[in-house]
């Protein structure tokens, strides 16, 4: 039977799996989007450092979530 503990590792890793897949839409579309708004290169490489950003916040809770499963 699911915990309360368990219900939240859950949800944490649904979060960082959609940020994964977040990221890497938007690190794909990056250059599509940019073109189709009409915006400067320099905001693809926002897009791309949003992208990052996302990456590296789903490492950190992904290893969270390792960190609070790895003694059970």
């Amino acid at each position: 039977m699911s915990t309360d503990p368990d219900r939240q590792i859950a949800r944490q890793g649904r979060q960082a799996a959609l940020a994964i897949a977040g990221g890497g839409l938007l690190a794909i579309l990056a250059p599509v989007i940019t073109r189709l708004a009409g915006l400067a290169p320099r905001f693809e490489m926002l897009f791309y450092l949003a992208a990052m950003g996302a990456f590296i916040w789903a490492l950190v809770v992904t290893y969270g979530i390792w960190q609070k499963t790895r003694n059970r």
